[in-house]
């Protein structure tokens, strides 16, 4: 296929790898089938063959891929990804027409609803189909309307329909078994009198009773418009009704006797259809921003108290409510919000939602809320680039009324974006008091939008409430070139004593003494502490606190990543920290990237693996530090000496070299890999340094 996969340092099974990547080229038409007499055979479906080893997959453009999948030839196909898909993504959507939307409800119906897939990702969307933006949110997390017009018009999905038969019979004995019991103790002394073969026979007579159809439960019935969720492929056609569990349109006759006991906590439901009424072509449209609009008188209701109090609802002045009416997100009630969550029914939802370069409206940011207040089962969200601005309170919001219900597992929150609308320290302070569960929160900015900033400082929400006391185990941020105060910092690592990963980019110290006060912070309040990252933060005149931060014995990683070390260093800073890095025993990873190391620098480090050192670091990583091949093979002979000298004993065994200039004596270059190898595992590429300067005085 004459491709060559990203992160391919990953795959474990190039296999499975390949014959994923060959699912998708025939899908999406890349290899054409027609052109090799070995895939043209009526006998034979490539799509069917590997689709088994399918974990993930991409939808582009106009979704041809869902149409393809959800024709009735390909249904086994679509019944093997159900089972194996666990990513799936849609990549540079384009708007489409109603038929491709409804191919779309049914493979989201079938995937997520009833199959296996985990997370689903969106990305590079510059100008998104909301109707069909909020269509695969709403499934994604689990609701479906018993209005949709894009289901199809016939029976309920053979899946739904059998698990809702199991429901049914299971319902119906229950209440067999408690109407004998109810007889049973209602008859007094003459029941106690009655023969053991009486007592059978009456047990027998209940449950065989008369043979009606099974009993449904009002959650999968609806008396003015009832739509199912069958599967009607684009031919026309309809797929066979059979054991092996599949989207059927074949209408099924049914009395109505309704079940009078309420079912609490359903996941899968599906609702009847009626023969001969059909649902109107505008409730899709109704649904999906409905969710948007819904009004005070009550949003969501929880399906579960912690105390066994009665049922209740969500409104937007309780506290914990989704969506509460502040900037950038002023919500609309009124006549227009007529439906509500509570006419769709509850499947099964992912648990990873991924946004990547698609700008959200605020009523977009309004229904991701709402959904968000009751999507128990997510744990991962990943907003990047979506212009959220003032929204972020809106998502924020959501966030804060899912944390407070009782079955939240949400743990991992990524926000990043191009401005910041507030300053990213209070953002950070905000998310960990919403959100006292998150293990891990990243926030990153790339620049800051000066006048909103200036009136949240001036006012700010969130820095004068108290933090409580956090699960955070790793915390990220990307600061637009904004002051780094560790009187700031304090209180969020004073509530997060479990941190132990904390990462620093493209912040600058407004003194020198700041860095110093940030060490003593850090060795304050987090104990736990293992991994610590700068980036794009000038240490050049911090040497002080880099030597402390390296003999620190807490800490099993360090990067110091275009930090500057070297700038304005002399050779004995360099001793400083070979020295102290071959007395720390912890140490397992050192990550110097960007920072002129240069071939004498490079050379030098070989000695933190003397024969007198104790360190035990396992990888170091030189990436981009202007390296040259004579350089690295000077290191290499180095670093073979230190081995001999300690008898073949080496805990090293991972260098980096991303993006330095081997290219400019490719024979040499060759030479030290080749030797290199032999002592550990490199991970190179092949850069073209040339280009790249080129590249780079073009835009100076």
């Amino acid at each position: 296929m004459k491709t060559r996969p990203p992160n391919s340092e990953s795959i474990t099974c190039w296999r499975k790898k390949f014959l994923e990547t060959f699912f998708s080229n025939v899908l999406h038409g890349v290899l054409d089938v027609s052109s090799d007499w070995r895939l043209h055979d009526r006998h034979f479906s490539p799509l069917l063959h590997s689709s088994p080893h399918v974990s993930q997959l991409t939808l582009c453009n106009m979704l041809q891929g869902a149409v393809e999948l959800t024709a009735q030839h390909n249904h086994e196909v679509l019944e093997n990804l159900a089972a194996s898909l666990r990513v799936l993504k849609f990549q540079h959507l384009l708007s489409c027409d109603q038929s491709i939307r409804r191919s779309l409800v049914l493979l989201l119906h079938r995937l997520i609803h009833h199959g296996s897939v985990s997370q689903v990702s969106m990305c590079s969307w510059p100008v998104p189909d909301t109707v069909l933006l909020i269509l695969i949110l709403t499934m994604s997390a689990g609701f479906w309307r018993s209005g949709n017009a894009l289901a199809c018009q016939g029976s309920p999905c053979g899946l739904c329909r059998e698990e809702d038969q199991a429901q049914s019979q299971q319902s119906a004995q229950e209440g067999a078994e408690r109407g004998c019991d109810a007889e049973r103790e209602g008859s007094g002394a003459e029941n106690q009198k009655r023969s053991p073969k009486e007592a059978d026979a009456c047990m027998t007579s209940v449950l065989s009773g008369p043979r009606s159809a099974p009993l449904q439960n009002p959650a999968c019935e609806e008396t003015s418009s009832e739509v199912s969720c069958g599967h009607t492929n684009i031919q026309g056609g309809s797929s066979p009704r059979s054991s092996s569990q599949q989207l059927s349109c074949h209408p099924v006759p049914r009395k109505t006797r309704r079940w009078q006991k309420p079912a609490v906590g359903r996941k899968r439901r599906c609702l009847r259809r009626s023969r001969g009424h059909y649902a109107d072509p505008e409730d899709l449209y109704d649904f999906v921003f409905t969710v948007a609009r819904e009004d005070n008188s009550g949003l969501l209701d929880k399906t579960r108290t912690t105390e066994g109090e009665n049922t209740e609802n969500w409104t937007s002045s309780s506290p914990g409510s989704p969506c509460t009416g502040h900037v950038g997100c002023k919500k609309r009630g009124g006549p227009a919000a007529t439906l509500s969550l509570k006419a769709a029914h509850r499947f099964r939802s992912v648990s990873t939602l991924e946004l990547f370069s698609i700008p959200l409206t605020g009523e977009t940011c309004r229904t991701l809320s709402n959904l968000l207040s009751s999507w128990v089962s997510l744990e991962n969200l990943v907003l990047s680039y979506n212009g959220l601005n003032a929204n972020i309170s809106c998502i924020l919001s959501g966030l804060r009324a899912l944390s407070r219900h009782p079955e939240c597992r949400f743990r991992v929150l990524r926000v990043s974006d191009m401005f910041s609308h507030m300053p990213c320290m209070e953002l950070v302070r905000c998310a960990l008091s919403a959100l006292p569960q998150l293990h891990t929160l990243s926030v990153s900015f790339d620049l800051k939008n000066q006048l909103e900033a200036t009136r949240l400082e001036a006012s700010p929400s969130c820095s004068e409430a108290e933090i409580p006391e956090s699960c955070l185990e790793v915390l990220e941020m990307r600061f637009p070139r904004e002051p780094l105060h560790a009187a700031l910092l304090l209180p969020v690592l004073k509530a997060s004593k479990s941190l132990q990963q904390l990462s620093l980019d493209s912040a600058t110290l407004p003194c020198p003494q700041e860095l110093g006060l940030l060490l003593e912070v850090l060795k304050e309040c987090t104990p736990n502490l293992k991994k610590l990252s700068f980036h794009d933060v000038n240490l050049a005149e911090h040497q002080k606190e880099v030597l402390l931060l390296l003999q620190d014995p807490g800490l099993q990683e360090i990067t110091f990543s275009f930090c500057r070390l070297f700038e304005s260093s002399t050779a004995e800073f360099l001793s400083e920290i070979i020295n102290t890095v071959k007395r720390n025993s912890s140490l397992k990873s050192l990550k110097l990237p960007g920072n002129r190391l240069g071939n004498h620098r490079l050379v030098a480090l070989a000695d933190i693996f003397s024969e007198d050192s104790s360190s035990s670091l396992c990888q170091l990583d030189v990436s981009s530090n202007c390296i040259k091949p004579d350089g690295l093979l000077e290191f290499t002979k180095k670093l073979e000496g230190h081995i001999q000298q300690r008898g073949g004993q080496l805990p090293f065994t991972q260098l980096r070299l991303f993006q330095n200039w081997l290219d400019q004596d490719a024979e040499t270059a060759q030479e030290a890999l080749r030797r290199l190898r032999a002592l550990c595992s490199v991970v190179s590429d092949a850069w073209d340094s040339s280009q790249a300067f080129a590249d780079y005085i073009s835009v100076m």
